[in-house]
């Protein structure tokens, strides 16, 4: 099969910005013509291999870049968000969707915010009694969604961020216990540690200078809030920095961000960059070997791997994503083809939904997508304990996974028959852009497609998909 052609328009404009160099300059330095150039960055020409080697001779740009980004993330964030019904007309031809994003993705970004700004002012009308009965009801970005499409489009790798954390534990750390460089830490700052029989995980007293760590909470966890506390306290500056770079609407987002850098940290310093991609080689992504080694919990294990996006020193692309028993997406990332639902539920024929039947089980599914892509997925279910009689259980599920180029990586996907066309199972990302016509599952008509109802016919649905 032939390779498809690389349209980088946006990533080369990027890369001569980024080195303050003028078209004529840059094209010089890439051994091109102007016009040539020019036809490149407005993407009406592919970029050629000559190219691409003088861009990693040049300038070191990791290749990878490239075809990474945005793209494919925008594409089905508008292909969603144009299946509302509130756009009656039909759907975009899918290469316009890639042109927009590739040519224009401010412009993509732009649409979403005024979709998104759409749905909120909806739901508001939904619930008018409520939204009059507060005094500001005025229309503004969700800030759980904005800190949510912030990590999603700097593909969950914040690099300062990484290597901060990894500096940590190399030099706090050494060949110590991180929970004990955590501690000493806090302690130069000046911050007492003190373990306490507590429903609250973590408490800071800033009259005392205390951290107070529910001693209820799994190992793991408490770990993990002692590095959260340092990485507030010695790594403020960096995080501010970071924020003000993402320039968040609204200080709630802002506030919600800070504690996603910090829970960032915290896991980058428990498993190191460099030290954590050598033994998930190693183990060929053993979950359970690497929670052990690096004494953490098999959901942060799950969400590290899917941050391993360092430019140059790349780990397997994973998606990962978190669900409650309803369905609902409460985490989601994905360095994969594979992009979540923005709203609503992910699709039901995916085995992370059935992770909670088999409760403390690994399942593994072959999947693949409308669009011919296949994956590997592990899931498991998750219970988070209130560490007492009568606490409540919160119960999640968790997937990880990748495409099934990647299998031989991967310990989980041994024993899979991964060349037997019958293995995989259909699944979607939402009903409403699925184009599958004979899916049992099916919630609501695909948008894109004419539906036909007999009366004197039913089938699985009560319309047939044409």
């Amino acid at each position: 099969m032939a390779s498809p052609k690389l349209y980088a328009g946006a990533k080369l404009r990027e890369v001569r910005t980024r080195v303050s160099l003028t078209q004529k300059d840059f094209a010089a330095k890439l051994g091109v013509s102007l016009p040539y150039l020019n036809q490149m960055e407005n993407n009406n020409r592919p970029v050629s291999t000559s190219v691409v080697l003088s861009l990693a001779k040049e300038f070191g740009l990791d290749v990878t870049e490239l075809s990474a980004g945005d793209g494919a993330r925008l594409v089905s964030d508008m292909r969603e968000a144009l299946a509302d019904p509130v756009f009656a007309a039909d759907m975009p031809p899918l290469a316009d969707l890639r042109l927009v994003s590739s040519n224009a993705p401010a412009l993509a970004h732009a649409f979403l915010d005024l979709h998104r700004a759409y749905r909120q002012t909806h739901e508001r009308l939904a619930s008018l009694d409520e939204a009059l009965g507060r005094e500001d009801a005025r229309v503004r970005p969700s800030p759980w969604e904005e800190v949510r499409d912030f990590f999603h489009y700097c593909d969950n790798y914040i690099d300062a961020v990484d290597h901060a954390a990894e500096n940590f534990a190399k030099v706090d750390g050494g060949n110590s216990n991180i929970r004990t460089a955590a501690i000493s830490a806090l302690a130069n700052a000046g911050i007492t540690v003190s373990f306490e029989d507590s429903d609250t995980l973590r408490r800071y007293d800033a009259e005392t200078k205390t951290v107070h760590i529910s001693t209820r909470a799994a190992h793991q966890s408490q770990t993990f809030q002692l590095l959260l506390q340092v990485a507030l306290e010695r790594q403020d500056a960096l995080l501010e920095a970071t924020l003000d770079l993402a320039r968040f609407h609204t200080s709630e987002a802002r506030a919600i961000a800070k504690i996603g850098l910090a829970n960032y940290f915290a896991g980058a310093a428990l498993m190191p960059y460099a030290t954590f991609l050598e033994a998930a080689q190693s183990t060929r992504h053993d979950l359970e070997q690497l929670a052990t080694r690096f004494g953490a919990s098999i959901e942060q294990v799950c969400h590290r791997l899917s941050t391993l996006q360092r430019p140059g020193a790349k780990g397997v692309p994973f998606f990962f994503v978190r669900v409650d028993q309803a369905g609902t997406i409460t985490k989601r990332h994905s360095a994969t083809r594979l992009q979540f639902a923005r709203f609503g539920g992910a699709c039901p024929l995916w085995n992370v939904h059935r992770a909670f039947e088999q409760p403390g089980q690994f399942l593994r599914q072959l999947a693949e997508t409308p669009d011919g892509v296949r994956y590997v997925s592990l899931a498991r279910d998750v219970s988070k304990t209130g560490g007492r009689f009568g606490a409540p259980v919160r119960r999640y599920a968790i997937a990880l996974g990748c495409e099934v180029k990647h299998a031989p990586h991967l310990v989980f996907a041994d024993g899979l028959d991964v060349s037997a066309d019958a293995a995989f199972e259909p699944i979607g990302i939402s009903c409403r852009i699925c184009e599958r016509k004979e899916c049992h599952q099916r919630s609501v008509p695909p948008l894109e497609r004419q539906l036909t109802v007999d009366p004197d016919r039913r089938g699985v649905l009560p319309y047939e998909v044409g």
